[in-house]
């Protein structure tokens, strides 16, 4: 039989991962890292967080293993540490989604009700480059640059409803984000189906190309 207490210890570390993981900030920051490097700044801009705050949260989240830092001048710049990160909170959610009940009322009342036309990602690729399909990634221009779809057009959520006269008339829109979970792509296509427009939502985003590798993306590190 093994040793009791190395077994405590081994099991603590365990413990220690799903510690870092039992707060809402640090899961939102998570997701956002699943796009690629943010400096401390932009994450605390993006999660609504002091910078203060933010930076605590990513320490224990370092602690953990599950972030890595490097500096570029006075600025310090965040990065998953593995995609098995990434994994793992994807997974996270798919066991929150099957086994708690609260949490498909949650997503709906956040997401919003399913009034839009979702795209498979094996459907979405088809239509790269097809002529008649715009790929819209309405993410920040910060998330885009660190990886998107080849030959996708960025235009954030919050500028496009001033940006319409960009896309051309008549074509099929497919809008995507962060992942299953975001709501950027939701509105966006809501958006422009309300202006006339032919548009539809990505089943899957970035989180789950990244995890699976069924999308290759551009500028991804």
């Amino acid at each position: 039989m093994g040793d009791r207490d190395a077994k405590a210890a081994l099991f603590a570390e365990f413990a220690a991962t799903g510690k870092a993981l039992s707060n809402p900030s640090r899961l939102e920051l998570l997701d956002l890292l699943a796009q690629g490097p943010r400096s401390v700044e932009d994450l605390a801009a993006a999660a609504d967080l002091a910078v203060g705050t933010c930076s605590a949260h990513l320490q224990t989240l370092r602690e953990a293993g599950m972030v890595s830092t490097r500096r570029d001048g006075k600025r310090v710049f965040y990065s998953l540490t593995g995609d098995d990160v990434a994994a793992l909170f994807a997974q996270l959610r798919t066991v929150a989604q099957g086994h708690r009940p609260h949490t498909e009322l949650a997503r709906q009342a956040y997401l919003g009700p399913d009034d839009t036309t979702a795209v498979s990602t094996q459907e979405l690729l088809d239509r790269l480059g097809d002529g008649r399909t715009v790929v819209l990634d309405v993410r920040p221009g910060t998330e885009y640059d660190a990886g998107h779809l080849p030959g996708a057009v960025n235009i954030p959520l919050d500028e496009l409803a001033d940006r319409l006269a960009e896309l051309p008339a008549g074509a099929d829109i497919v809008a995507y984000c962060r992942g299953r979970y975001c709501v950027l792509a939701h509105d966006a296509a809501r958006l422009l189906n309300n202006e006339g427009m032919t548009a539809r939502r990505a089943e899957d985003g970035v989180l789950e190309w990244r995890i699976t590798g069924s999308a290759r993306l551009d500028g991804a590190a």
